[in-house]
């Protein structure tokens, strides 16, 4: 087994891919609008479905805003260097909601972004893995 995808539902398509395209260099890998359904799936990520966790962009066309609720925490992504990519995403136009640094209670490089619905993304800088939470 291994995980697939995780579904976000977003309320503006073009603005949620702009973002994770341009500013996280996703790549969009596949997109289908169903009209009967009144919906677009769009899947982004770093590499191919075949063998990479993806993201599924779900958009309902009858619908622009969604409440995230309390029971969502965040995406994380691993990075390089946590310094250079939370510059570049401020460059960018990216809303950083927690500047990079160690995290309380640990080593671990960590930052927080929110995409344009507001959904959390957590930044790890990738040779803190070891030290993972």
């Amino acid at each position: 087994m291994r995980m697939l995808h995780t579904m976000l539902r977003v309320g503006n398509l073009e603005e949620s891919l702009a973002f994770y395209t341009k500013i996280l260099g996703m790549k969009l890998l596949r997109k289908k609008e169903y009209p009967t359904g009144r919906f677009t799936l769009a899947f982004v990520g770093y590499g191919p479905e075949e063998s990479n966790s993806v993201l599924e962009l779900t958009y309902n066309w009858d619908k622009s805003k969604y409440q995230i609720g309390n029971g969502y925490g965040h995406i994380a992504i691993g990075v390089q260097n946590i310094y250079d990519t939370c510059k570049l995403i401020k460059n960018n136009g990216g809303n950083i909601i927690r500047e990079p640094g160690p995290m309380k209670h640990g080593q671990t490089l960590i930052a927080f972004i929110k995409d344009p619905d507001g959904y959390q993304i957590e930044l790890i800088q990738k040779d803190s893995f070891q030290n993972l939470h």
